[in-house]
Formats: structure tokens, sequence, C-alpha cells
């Protein structure tokens, strides 16, 4: 809760309805732009200033510079993203971003979602499917707080009810 309101949990997608979205999307900009805000949990504005320069796959680190907060940060390149990072910069602005996704989930999954449902969805497939620590799910996005990550990853019911099985 935030004060005397309750904090509704954001929508997500899972990995299978990011790669419906993927289906019905041409152009290679976009694609990339999607895959970097599931599999690296990007803000839209983060994915549309990434540049060339900030790739550094010698070391397999994206540079992401003055994000939230105007905080540089190092995150590791997952293996899903390498191939679309020849699309960066995606040369296109947030506003446009975020109108393709909209566009291109409707029509691939019939669901009304932003850019930042993506960097959600993201955190929540790392929790949850790949068995992160939410300590480093934390660092990957950029917070200085883990309270803060907390409103990111959702626990996915089934796994919730496995955990407490046999206990």
């Amino acid at each position: 809760m935030w004060g005397n309101r309750m904090r509704k949990i954001p929508d997500t997608i899972s990995e299978e309805e990011l790669q419906q979205i993927i289906k019905v999307t041409r152009k290679k900009t976009h694609r990339a732009a999607y895959i970097l805000g599931f599999y690296e949990c990007l803000r839209v504005s983060e994915i549309v200033k990434l540049q060339k320069k900030d790739i550094d796959m010698a070391r397999g680190f994206l540079h992401i510079k003055q994000a939230k907060g105007n905080k540089d940060r190092d995150i590791p390149i997952m293996d899903k993203v390498k191939h679309h990072l020849r699309y960066i910069p995606i040369k296109i602005g947030v506003r446009a971003l975020e109108r393709a996704i909209k566009r291109h989930a409707e029509k691939g999954i019939d669901k009304n979602i932003h850019p930042h449902t993506l960097r959600h969805s993201g955190a929540s497939y790392y929790l949850n499917e790949k068995g992160i620590d939410i300590r480093y799910i934390k660092d990957l996005l950029g917070h200085a707080r883990l309270s803060t990550t907390d409103i990111y990853v959702h626990t996915n019911p089934a796994n919730l009810k496995r955990a407490f099985e046999n206990t």
C-alpha cells in the first residue's frame, strides 16, 4: 500500500506472449526494442537512448547511461538479445514506440500493454521461470531499494502452490 491507497499489481505477459508479439512485428527495430524491454528489463527511455558505443560485446555488458535518477549501470547482455543488438540505435521516439507495442500486442495477443509492461514481465520471468535471486533482479532494474523491485515481480500462482506443497 502507498499511504491509504491499495497498490495495483501491474500487468505482465509471458515469454510465449512476447514471442507472439514478435511474430506480428515486421520492423526489426521494433522487435529489438521489445526484446530489450523484456529480457534486459529496460525502460522505454533507456531503449531509445541506447547507442552502439553502449554495447560492450567483449565484456558482455550494456552500459545504460543516465537512467532514472541520473544513474548509470552496466547490465549483462542476455543471450536472447545478442542477435538484435545490430539494430541499435532503434531510431524511434518514446511515443512512437509506445504506440507500436500497443498495436502489436493487440494484434498478437489481444492485450492492451505498454512498454513498461515488458520491463515488469521480464523481471517476473527471471524470478518465476529462471529462479534468479531478487537482489540480482534489483540490480538489473537499476533500483536502489529492494522494496521498489518487489512491485515489479509477481509470484506465479502455480509456483507459489508448488513451494508450499509437501510442507
